[in-house]
């Protein structure tokens, strides 16, 4: 099952030409990733590493391979452009790799997706991952910019505002055994496309997924809102880590939403938090799936 993308995924790449996005095209084809289209305005006709088509426009990939996942690797300036041409084309998910989009940029796509049937991951984040079985003829799907060979197919459910920390959970898990169902990396900017309830209730339906690693940050109330979400309605067992605790009020970490405004902003509220939900709390980033596994009984 897995959540959001798996090995019969057909991927279209906003800015395939680029140096970023051409290097991760191709490191999701060697991972096994239905990459069916590319899409570089004034390219249209040419194709990328003699197999994958490229168009002008998101519309025409869409029509012509049916392509149901967008990953978007185009500059800050043209990022929200190209967000809104996919969700126009019809899209089911889009997924923004892009650092930096302004933020009144994302306010405009927020708005303009209001009751669109396409989701958005990101901006700002790794993307999604959903491994294979170890065998490119089995598949799996790499959407972004995640390191492919850590990944392990399993049951284990990861969703993250970090990249890195995102890389390492996998790590963990893998090094241990473990493997993952879907591992989505949300992004860390104060406007993106999906929260980390929302991918909680997906992974809380998906019969795959036993149990999940979510991974926070200070800055807002995302983390607390779906660990009150958990504590009522979701039954797996989930282990938690909060990026940030020696962060000062005020200042940015990292990431664009990582701003201490108030006492529940912080890494120490956000802990107490998820542990009076019943969240196991991994008190360092080495101890995320030894913390699950305790949780998890394993």
């Amino acid at each position: 099952m897995a959540i959001l993308i798996d090995e019969n995924t057909k991927v279209l790449i906003q800015g395939i030409t680029g140096s970023f996005g051409g290097r991760h095209a191709s490191l999701s084809l060697e991972y096994g990733t239905q990459v069916v289209a590319g899409v570089t305005p004034g390219k249209g006709g040419q194709k990328f590493e003699d197999q994958v088509p490229i168009f002008d426009t998101v519309s025409q990939a869409v029509s012509e391979t049916g392509a149901t996942a967008s990953a978007i690797f185009v500059p800050p300036p043209f990022a929200a452009d190209a967000i809104l041409e996919a969700v126009d084309a019809g899209v089911e998910l889009v997924v923004a790799i892009t650092e930096g989009i302004p933020v009144m940029d994302m306010m405009r796509v927020k708005e303009a997706m209001k009751g669109s049937s396409s989701r958005l991951i990101g901006p700002n984040c790794p993307g999604v991952v959903t491994p294979g079985h170890g065998d490119k003829s089995h598949g799996g799907c790499r959407i972004g910019i995640a390191p492919g060979y850590i990944h392990k197919r399993g049951n284990v459910g990861v969703v993250s505002r970090s990249g890195t920390l995102t890389y390492e959970a996998v790590f963990q898990l893998t090094e241990l055994g473990y493997g993952q169902s879907t591992c989505v990396g949300i992004g860390g900017d104060p406007i993106n496309g999906t929260s980390h309830i929302d991918v909680l209730k997906m992974f809380n339906d998906d019969p795959e997924t036993e149990a999940i690693i979510m991974i926070g940050e200070i800055g807002g109330d995302a983390e607390a809102e779906a660990a009150r979400w958990a504590k009522e309605h979701c039954k797996k067992p989930i282990a938690g880590f909060i990026a940030g605790a020696t962060a000062p009020p005020g200042r940015r970490m990292g990431h664009a939403g990582a701003i201490v405004g108030g006492e529940d902003d912080t890494a120490e509220a956000k802990k107490r938090i998820l542990a009076e939900c019943g969240i196991a709390v991994a008190e360092t980033p080495s101890d995320m799936a030894k913390a699950l596994l305790e949780k998890w009984g394993k």
